[in-house]
């Protein structure tokens, strides 16, 4: 077992309304902490989807487990080849290198804390989405920067295939 010890020694506090926000309806993406001020602990944004939005298609991390905590609403979760339908209160942790996805369930909302940990400095990576839906880059780009952000795309028959 390894064991991650975060270098960093003040607590992390962050206010929502200092909270960068990226994106815009249906998919909105809080920048709560990332890894730089976690010490490598954790990144930790807060993804609000409406009306049955989609938050990420299907990927994987190499390194870092992913946590999905619903606040509100219902989402459907893919860990590997299950899709999970989450409500309030529900957590599900993908382990690193296991495909996942996320959206609102069809026709609801969902508000989802998600942390990944080990920490990845992913804001950047929120802000690079946001120029591609701004149609400022485009979407090959994120081939490009799939390494630096630890976030591999994949394709799951599962996935495309659920109720939506």
């Amino acid at each position: 077992m390894s064991l991650l010890v975060p270098k960093f020694d003040e607590s992390v506090i962050v206010r929502d309304a200092e909270a960068e926000v990226v994106g815009r309806a249906p998919t909105t993406v809080k920048l709560l902490a990332d890894s730089s001020a976690t010490g490598g602990a954790l990144s930790t944004q807060r993804v609000t989807l409406s009306g049955g939005a989609d938050g990420a298609k299907p990927h994987w991390h190499d390194n870092s487990a992913e946590m999905f905590f619903l606040l509100d609403g219902a989402a459907q979760i893919l860990s590997g080849d299950q899709v999970v339908t989450a409500g309030p209160g529900d957590l599900i942790v993908v382990p690193p290198g296991l495909p996942h996805a996320f959206a609102a369930a069809p026709g609801t909302d969902a508000d989802l804390l998600i942390v990944i940990t080990p920490g990845v400095e992913r804001f950047e990576y929120f802000r690079h989405l946001q120029r591609i839906a701004l149609g400022e880059v485009g979407p090959e780009s994120l081939l490009e920067v799939q390494e630096l952000y630890d976030n591999h795309f994949t394709k799951s028959a599962v996935w495309d295939a659920r109720g939506r």
